[in-house]
């Protein structure tokens, strides 16, 4: 089970090896805020936290057996990083459909990458067919312990730069490891996770007490990062009672924010990496001085990005 000790020493082993990320100023519709620009991670996402966290921590003898993840390309590319870092080899389960900057990213590094049909195929249950015949330890993009913990040292960042615990945290969502891990880490914060519209199976988990699938008419989103089909129930145990209600975006508001991102901040952010800066803008989550907004991607496809920038998307 993570704990809060746990984030603390994941904090100090990514420390150890990564300076922190930039919490820059900005007025959000007048009033004062902060950003954790996770995008300017070496792999443009906060995900390497967690990533070399769980793989720092893997027994000589798990090294020696090498890691599976799945991921829709951030996970993937923070496993592929700390992967060659470590010198552990790596295969990565990824969507047909992920950005091609991710998958090319994620091959750069060294990882093998094994593809799946989202939706259509269970990327967990693709994952496990190659444990199997090949062994190895799962290293799951948001249901796995340290991967929790990992993300939350992201929250110990925080409070150091401020000088203080942060009155709330807004965050990008998917499966839960990032609130989670920031729940974990900052536990006197308000957490505040953030879907796209119709993916928001977090924020429908925690009200309704019990896991939900998403629908199999589950509208379409430009937030690829965001859109595992469940969460864990570990992730949900650790959120239930702790977080705030979840909050949902369109891809209109998520565009706006990255527009905002790039004219008032000068930053790249991908859709996904801007869902929880969307919210703020949209009046969706209440925002204060000591409120510290999560960009926790910058991997953009350049032609969807120039096109949400130019306005013709």
């Amino acid at each position: 089970m993570p704990t809060t000790g746990g984030v603390r020493a994941a904090a100090e082993a990514v420390a150890a090896i990564l300076p922190p990320t930039p919490l820059l100023p900005v007025a959000i519709n007048g009033v004062p805020a902060w950003v954790k620009a996770e995008n300017l991670q070496p792999i443009g996402a906060f995900k390497i936290r967690g990533a070399w966290w769980r793989l720092s921590s893997l027994t000589p003898e798990e090294r020696k057996g090498g890691v599976v993840a799945v991921s829709s390309g951030n996970h993937a590319q923070g496993v592929a990083w700390a992967a060659k870092r470590l010198g552990i080899r790596a295969a990565i389960v990824m969507p047909h459909d992920a950005p091609q900057v991710k998958l090319a990213n994620t091959q750069a590094l060294g990882a093998e990458v094994v593809l799946y049909q989202r939706p259509g195929e269970d990327r967990d249950e693709v994952a496990a067919r190659l444990i199997a015949e090949r062994g190895g330890t799962l290293v799951h993009a948001f249901g796995d312990p340290w991967v929790i913990e990992g993300q939350g040292s992201a929250a110990i960042e925080i409070a150091a730069q401020l000088g203080h615990a942060p009155s709330r945290i807004i965050a990008c969502c998917g499966g839960g490891g990032l609130a989670a891990g920031l729940a974990l880490g900052a536990p006197n914060s308000a957490i505040h996770p953030v879907e796209p519209v119709g993916w928001d199976m977090v924020g429908q988990a925690m009200a309704a007490g019990e896991l939900v699938h998403a629908a199999p008419d589950a509208p379409k989103t430009i937030c690829d990062a965001l859109q595992p089909n469940i969460t864990k129930p570990l992730n949900l145990a650790l959120l239930k009672g702790r977080a705030e209600p979840g909050v949902s975006v369109t891809d209109a508001e998520v565009r706006e924010a990255q527009r905002f991102a790039f004219a008032q901040l000068h930053l790249v952010v991908e859709p996904g990496g801007a869902a929880a800066l969307a919210a703020a803008l949209a009046g969706k989550v209440p925002v204060d001085p000591d409120t510290v907004i999560m960009l926790t991607g910058g991997n953009a496809d350049p032609a969807a990005f120039a096109a949400t920038i130019t306005g013709t998307d």
